[in-house]
């Protein structure tokens, strides 16, 4: 993406948010993208990611500000900067830290071959996975971690 960092604070279409943190935007509706944002939440014990659904005002904002389909991948902030598909899985398991930056070594594989990965399993997950009600895998608490 060839967007400036924090570049959304300049546009009126996306809410005012708190960037202070990470931003995990994820497809709400999605049984295997809310489960893996529950995992996430899981073992983010510090509360160092902030989490929000892409079907929501501010990440659908993200969304046409970075000029994404909400139905191809989801998106990942951090300082400033938006990273989506491996890529984003990538900087997430480096913001998480500790055991979870091993996953660094999938750099080793070629973007191109682990985009491809994640892209066949972003448009079979309705099919493979399924849907379910909005954030229906999150418990209360993490509920109340969603912007």
């Amino acid at each position: 993406m060839n967007h400036p960092p924090y570049s959304y604070r300049d546009d009126p279409a996306v809410p005012a948010f708190d960037d202070s943190c990470p931003l995990f935007v994820f497809d709400e509706v999605c049984v295997l993208c809310s489960g893996g944002a529950s995992f996430i939440m899981r073992h983010d014990r510090a509360g160092r990611i902030a989490f929000t659904s892409a079907q929501g005002p501010i990440g659908s904002a993200l969304y046409r500000h970075y000029g994404l389909k909400m139905d191809a991948t989801y998106l990942f902030v951090a300082n400033g900067n938006a990273s989506t598909r491996s890529d984003g899985y990538l900087a997430l398991a480096r913001e998480l830290g500790g055991i979870w930056r091993i996953a660094g070594l999938s750099r080793l594989v070629p973007r191109l071959l682990r985009d491809r990965i994640y892209d066949l399993v972003a448009r079979n997950r309705y099919r493979w996975f399924g849907k379910t009600d909005a954030c229906a895998l999150l418990t209360p608490e993490q509920h109340a971690r969603l912007l």
